[in-house]
């Protein structure tokens, strides 16, 4: 009998093993965004980083905003080493990663997918068009999404339209 309920116990052990190695591929297999949190600093009053943070949920990112006063969010930009040449309306942190304004989510995706060695990406301004500046009428600014280095050195990640 004892050595019944061993062999039952053992049993099930192995069992559940397998079950949460099943879970754990799957929630691999979801990616990146499903697994990231993107946290959003922005003053209270601005709608289109609202926009944006909808435009990252819609993608499967887990979003969480932070509204501050607008000198405290060029402290956050400060603190986190956002070239000026960069600065937008908001600033976010995913992983070990910053993303400066309306950066297009699949971007953000990329750049977790990819873990280049940089310490983030940026839209610079509030091109028309971009993830939570669209327009009524369609149009689209050309602009280049940038990668930059804790020194502040830009490189070219991707280009819109």
């Amino acid at each position: 009998m004892k050595r019944g309920r061993w062999l039952l116990s053992v049993l099930l052990l192995l069992l559940s093993g397998l079950a949460l190695t099943a879970c754990a591929k799957q929630d691999e297999a979801q990616g990146p965004a499903s697994e990231a949190v993107v946290t959003v600093y922005k003053t209270a009053t601005c709608g289109c980083c609202g926009k944006w943070a909808e435009h990252l949920q819609a993608a499967g990112f887990e979003v969480r905003e932070v509204n501050l006063s607008p000198g405290a969010l060029m402290q956050v930009k400060q603190k986190y080493g956002v070239p000026q040449q960069l600065y937008s309306c908001h600033t976010a942190v995913v992983g070990d990663y910053v993303i400066e304004g309306h950066v297009p989510a699949q971007e953000v995706q990329r750049l977790l997918e990819e873990g280049p060695a940089v310490k983030g990406i940026g839209v610079p301004g509030m091109p028309l068009g971009s993830p939570g500046m669209e327009t009524l009428d369609g149009t689209v600014q050309p602009y280049t999404v940038f990668s930059f280095e804790p020194g502040g050195s830009l490189q070219p990640f991707a280009q819109y339209p």
